[in-house]
């Protein structure tokens, strides 16, 4: 069965673009594109690849060999993923080596190989922090989930926290490895987080499938999907699958593909390929982490349903299901807003605070800052409606919160990255001291002496921005005339 292949994704010079141009375009759209131009001082397309484009593995055995590793079985299918193994870098390298050895020994079509290996999700900048192997492009700076990541663990409660669980990650960052040949099954990322993956050396053939049509690769129940679609497809089985309308592109050496939230894609590497690859998360896309949170909610409850009336703590249970397939619970996700709150409020004051910046009212860093607080607030209010507490109730107080060594690096983290996406304010004041007035001026008249659930959150953003506004001696925008939220985060295709 052929695939309705209608679009090819854009190809865009990466140089030509503003960060607020990738903004419009691509995340509030919601749309994939390829870019060109952006990873000419990139470390790692120097050490990583030899004078003939080809993967440099010998590099990767002495410099990284003893590193365990997770690699995918592409021959080999567990449930809808590829079997995965695990090995040192060594090893595997000395294994794609001998399959180097036999394809151009006995000239084997790559079809005809029953098992190739696939080097997937290794947590390099982790392991290897002080090797800058590149930098991340400013379009994909405003990464909430790596940033939070590098500071603090997703899980909050120990119970649903195992080190050994490959889910618990230390973050979402990834190097991929492989021959020709190998590739990765249809699928729809983690959190339905955006992703971009940038190729180091080799060829990538890509397959999408936008968010507005992704029923028509699951069955009738919208339980299982397609594993591969270049396999027989079952029409029976899958009876809208025939009717799917698929984008495509092959992305080259020294390119970067920015996949958008929610569409599902399959992979091919055309050539011996080595990739680096982040998912991430923002503001832009943070109903999706919610809807997706939503929806595997449901599932892990309705699966153990027929316990609830001898189980001592089922919604407990239902969250630590969660966050064990998932990767957070609801307590997980709130906490992570709340932090990105506070940090966003104490950005929003001091930037502007006592009217030093007359300008910033009207800037895009304030803009920005605005709709990161609506998007939350807004996420929030969702969590509300739901009506089921997090279990395990956490709670943030706004006059500890600066006493958190985590979060003055988190505010810091944000602070330079407004500073490169939108152009550096002026701004005079000593750092700590001035969080602390900046704390005392938002929150000395708010009520509450702690945030601990979605409705508290709500209620502080209001708070906030009510109180900034007057500390400013400004008029913030009225609710009509400041980002229309709902548009920007419901623009899906």
């Amino acid at each position: 069965m052929g695939l309705k292949i209608e679009r090819r994704v854009e190809r865009v010079n990466g140089k030509d673009l503003s960060y607020t141009q990738f903004v419009q375009q691509y995340l509030v759209q919601n749309q994939p594109v390829i870019l060109t131009g952006l990873m000419e001082d990139w470390r790692a397309c120097k050490d990583w690849i030899l004078e003939d484009g080809k993967p440099n593995l010998q590099f990767f055995s002495t410099h990284f060999g003893n590193s365990k590793v997770q690699v995918a079985d592409c021959g080999a299918r567990e449930c809808m993923e590829q079997k995965r193994l695990e090995m040192s870098v060594s090893e595997f390298i000395e294994k794609w080596v001998q399959l180097s050895s036999s394809r151009e020994s006995i000239s084997n079509e790559v079809s005809d190989d029953k098992s190739l290996l696939y080097l997937k999700d290794w947590h390099f900048v982790k392991e290897y922090p002080e090797y800058c192997a590149y930098r991340t492009p400013l379009f994909f700076c405003d990464d909430w989930l790596n940033m939070y990541l590098d500071k603090y663990d997703m899980h909050t409660d120990p119970d649903s926290y195992q080190k050994e669980n490959e889910i618990s990650c230390s973050d979402y960052r990834f190097v991929y490895m492989g021959p020709k040949g190998t590739w990765t099954p249809l699928h729809a990322d983690v959190f339905r987080s955006y992703s971009w993956s940038a190729n180091i050396c080799g060829k990538k053939q890509w397959f999408f499938l936008s968010p507005s049509q992704h029923h028509l690769v699951f069955d009738r129940y919208m339980t299982n999907a397609v594993y591969n679609i270049f396999e027989d497809v079952s029409e029976t089985k899958f009876p809208g699958f025939k009717e799917a309308i698929w984008w495509e592109c092959t992305q080259e050496q020294n390119e970067i593909i920015f996949v958008p939230s929610g569409w599902y894609h399959q992979v091919h590497n055309q050539e011996d390929t080595i990739s680096i690859n982040h998912n991430w998360f923002n503001a832009y896309n943070l109903s999706w982490v919610w809807d997706i949170l939503l929806t595997d909610y449901k599932q892990a409850r309705d699966l153990i349903e027929d316990i609830k009336e001898i189980c001592d703590d089922f919604e407990g249970l239902c969250q630590r299901n969660l966050a064990a397939n998932t990767g957070m619970n609801f307590r997980d996700f709130l906490v992570f807003m709340m932090r990105f709150a506070f940090a966003n409020l104490f950005q929003f004051h001091h930037l502007g605070r006592s009217g030093k910046n007359p300008l910033f009212w009207s800037s895009q860093i304030a803009q920005h800052i605005v709709f990161n607080l609506q998007s939350i607030q807004s996420i929030a209010l969702k969590m509300k409606s739901v009506g089921v507490c997090t279990h395990h109730a956490f709670s943030l107080k706004p006059s500890k919160i600066l006493e958190d060594h985590s979060f003055m690096e988190l505010f810091t983290t944000l602070k330079k990255n407004y500073g490169m996406m939108h152009g550096p304010f002026e701004i005079v004041y000593e750092e700590k001291m001035g969080l602390c007035s900046d704390m005392d001026a938002i929150f000395c008249d708010f009520t509450n002496p702690s945030i601990g659930s979605s409705e508290d959150l709500v209620q502080l953003i209001d708070f906030a921005f009510e109180k900034l506004g007057f500390v400013a001696s400004k008029s913030l925008p009225s609710r009509k005339t400041r980002y229309n939220l709902e548009e920007q985060l419901m623009c899906r295709d």
